[in-house]
């Protein structure tokens, strides 16, 4: 090999159908050699892991799983806008495909169509230590000779053949002799006018892809107007009928493969399908499935609230003592508040939530890896369908309950995109754990602490009726979604429910890792400059404004005999209520006066854009209570707040109602905007989520107040 052949840094596509162990092979070859980005203009991620054999640098791209080159999702069609397009800046120089030996007659029709692209190509059957356990056998060299490719047995799970893969992936692309021509699928001759023509007018492709641009011409992204006209004339003038050509195509393919197959495969054991279809039977029965799939997520959502309780204790510990650390290091100044509760406060907030993304996804990981996933995507995609959403919907909804910023995260799966984005929109109307402490606080003045019928506490029925609020809220807004967005790919829920199998750990450490490390990175950094923002904004007024408050804080304290931390507290409450957060909140006290809110509540609206659970923090802050965690003595002094014109009390059933369903409808939580900006890749989703959710949240504030009041 020569000079320029060692420089070269080839790509290599990793392809194969879902569920095929395609991830698990490229975890095993590229480690944590991997990074995450896009594919040329839309949202699906790519992965890219970088593999060293020898003198060879290679960059591996981890395709989306596929079923042929007519596809019915966005992931799909990713495969085609790149295999069609010598030009794509993904377009492999070689190609590893990867196929379930234990079920290969199914696994073979997308290889044949890759053979006829004339790359150099390896089969690697994967999963041969089960094929071995279940008795099934198959000769490589025998299957080699008669598809004419090279072909390795592999394990994903155990890195089995992994050494032997890399040999013959060296040997491909160092082999400039290796025959290229050898397809399966022999055009008819109409289909070769029509190639012929396409080729006339796009001399880089070869007679398949030519081909597959009169399939798919009416939506390739990398065609210009121009383009796509000039291959509709000519299909049109051919009279190209492309579902019969598509039909033809894939029974040929089928008629040349499936007899090698049964050829070569010998002795397959019926055991372990038989055990699958048994345990399917219960799982995906049209009543005991739903009510399993409920359990499962209960047990879920237990787990993320119970687990992620003591790390994130331990976090929220961890940055009061660096706070109070830094505090005590550095002299008293602007620097050290931006440091302690600008910075330090802002990657705290995104550190936090850690423990929550890391734990769902390491179960909703761990229930994938087993092949569980899959069951409950069937088991609920006709009821979702109904409401615009896809079956694997409703493990995100369900997430949501604990947190938005992992349950959109978790809408990856979904593959189509309407449906993943009308996810990710109505994900934040089902109440999350940080509604929790807003909700302690006001259900006090609504609802008394009796029991019904002896059992049931009011106020936790008021407690599941706001969440139960939250749950048919989303699927209404889901429902006219349905309709706004307007898509040309049809929703298809195509999947293979595979056989159950033993977790890949390596897969789920590995998926956790690439989730959480996601959201540090990309939604982090929105996160800390809000952060530094309302920082800023609650700490700073104009100079005199700020001195004034100053000064009465200090007047009244030394009038009312106050000790050193209830005039602290004084202080505080009057510093904030000049702050530009203070007069931000009298300025839309006009705005929100018909919600029955003054402008205390106006700067808690403010400050809990950050979090929802800083209302509490900043109730107790402008009513004067030493501990935002308090709640009981929060509650205890919004309860004798009393209105100085009317002399009744602030916190009346009709505005502690109000007040209640603002916050179970608004979008109070810079975090969940910017996990969504980051999954959307656009800000137009956030803002449109942002402004529906504001506006729902007002007028159900506002009906619910003119109501009772």
């Amino acid at each position: 090999m020569n000079e320029k052949q060692e420089a070269k840094r080839y790509k290599v596509a990793l392809l194969g159908n879902p569920n095929t162990g395609k991830s698990s092979v490229f975890n095993q070859l590229t480690g944590l050699r991997q990074k995450i980005g896009n594919f040329p203009g839309v949202t699906v991620d790519k992965k890219v892991g970088h593999l060293k054999i020898n003198s060879l640098s290679i960059d591996l791209i981890d395709f989306p799983g596929t079923y042929s080159f007519y596809p019915n999702s966005l992931d799909e069609r990713i495969v085609v806008q790149t295999m069609s397009n010598p030009k794509d800046e993904n377009y492999p120089d070689a190609i590893i495909y990867v196929a379930d030996i234990t079920k290969l007659q199914k696994h073979l029709l997308l290889f044949t169509q890759l053979k006829d692209l004339h790359l150099p190509i390896i089969l690697a059957l994967n999963m041969s230590d089960i094929a071995e356990k279940e008795g099934i056998e198959l000769e490589a060299r025998d299957l080699a000779k008669a598809l004419q490719t090279p072909v390795v047995k592999i394990s994903g799970r155990t890195g089995y053949g992994l050494p032997k893969l890399h040999s013959a992936l060296e040997k491909l692309l160092n082999d400039q002799q290796y025959n290229t021509e050898n397809g399966f699928y022999q055009l008819s001759k109409k289909e070769q006018a029509l190639a012929k023509e396409i080729q006339a007018y796009f001399p880089d492709l070869n007679h398949y892809q030519a081909l597959l641009r009169a399939h798919h011409g009416n939506w390739l992204p990398y065609l210009n107007i121009e383009e796509k006209s000039q291959i509709q004339a000519i299909t049109d003038k051919s009279s190209f009928d492309a579902l019969h050509s598509q039909v033809d195509e894939t029974m040929h393919r089928f008629d040349q493969f499936v007899p090698i197959v049964q050829k070569i495969q010998k002795s397959p054991s019926k055991d372990r399908a038989k055990q699958t279809d048994l345990i399917d039977r219960v799982l995906t029965h049209w009543l005991l499935g739903p009510v399993i799939f409920i359990m499962l997520m209960l047990l879920v959502f237990q787990a993320i609230f119970a687990w992620a309780s003591y790390p994130m204790d331990l976090i929220d510990g961890g940055f009061a003592y660096l706070t109070e650390a830094v505090k005590a290091a550095l002299p008293e100044g602007w620097l050290t508040d931006l440091l302690t509760d600008g910075i330090l406060a802002g990657i705290g907030g995104v550190v936090i939530f850690i423990p929550q993304i890391a734990i769902l996804f390491f179960l909703i990981s761990l229930l994938e890896e087993v092949g569980y996933m899959a069951r409950a995507a069937f088991i609920f995609d006709r009821i979702m369908q109904f409401f615009g959403l896809n079956g694997r919907s409703i493990v995100a909804l369900v997430s949501a309950g604990a947190c938005a910023i992992p349950a959109i995260m978790s809408t990856r799966t979904i593959s189509n995109w309407k449906e993943r984005l009308i996810t990710i929109m109505i994900s934040p109307l089902i109440s999350c754990s940080a509604r929790i402490p807003v909700y302690a606080v006001l259900i006090g003045f609504v609802v008394p602490s009796t029991l019904v019928w002896g059992i049931f506490n009011m106020q936790a029925l008021a407690f599941m009726g706001l969440y139960l609020l939250g749950i048919i809220a989303a699927l209404l807004v889901a429902v006219v979604f349905k309709y706004i967005i307007k898509t040309e790919e049809r929703s298809f829920l195509i999947l293979e429910l595979p056989e159950y199998r033993t977790p890949v750990m390596r897969n789920v450490f590995l998926t956790v890792w690439e989730k959480v490390k996601a959201f540090i990175l990309e939604a982090g950094r929105i996160i800390l400059v809000i952060s530094v923002v309302l920082w800023f904004l609650a700490s700073y007024g104009m100079p005199s404004q700020m001195a004034a408050a100053k000064q009465e804080a200090l007047t009244a304290a030394q009038v009312q005999q106050l000790d050193e931390q209830e005039k602290d507290n004084l202080l505080a409450a009057k510093k904030i209520e000049a702050s530009f957060a203070g007069q931000l909140g009298k300025a839309i006290e006009p705005i929100i006066q018909p919600l029955g809110f003054d402008w205390k509540m106006g700067i808690a609206l403010i400050t809990s854009f950050a979090a929802r659970e800083v209302f509490v923090g900043t109730m107790a802050t402008i009513y004067s209570i030493g501990s935002a965690d308090d709640e009981g003595s929060v509650r205890a002094r919004m309860a004798n707040e009393v209105n100085p014109v009317t002399g009744k009390a602030v916190y009346d059933l009709a505005t502690a109602l109000s007040l209640l369903i603002f916050y179970v409808f608004a979008m109070q939580c810079m975090s969940t905007l910017a996990v969504v900006k980051r999954e959307t890749k656009s800000w137009q989703w956030p803002i449109v989520q942002f402004v529906f959710m504001t506006v729902l949240a007002y007028l159900g504030s506002f009906v619910t107040y003119q109501i009772f009041s």
